[in-house]
């Protein structure tokens, strides 16, 4: 493992794309920001390692255990706001000193 210090502001490059960008020190908290490309994916750790474990249990599924797409598009729209168009701008404010 390589390890290097970093004050706030300053940027570590991962080859020529990654960038990690130390943001703001906290006491013991250490706010980083990551600059990738879009197809890497940037997780912290135990968000990737839950993905991970989802990954391995569909994996696993038997076929009949895999509920049919068109169950999973009707859930999704019913958990999914209307869009009832355009909405209009709401009212200006009276102008000051009238």
């Amino acid at each position: 493992m390589l390890v290097l210090s970093r004050q706030k502001d300053e940027t570590i490059m991962i080859g020529d794309d990654i960038e990690i960008t130390i943001v703001d020190i906290r006491g013991d908290k250490v706010r980083l920001g990551i600059t990738a490309p879009p197809h890497i994916p940037v997780h912290r750790k135990e968000v990737y390692e839950a993905i991970q474990r989802e990954n391995r249990a569909a994996a696993n599924l038997r076929p009949d255990q895999i509920p049919p797409v068109g169950s999973l598009a009707k859930r999704r729209d019913k958990d999914k706001p209307r869009d009832e168009g355009p909405k209009e701008p709401p009212p200006a404010p009276p102008p000051k000193g009238t």
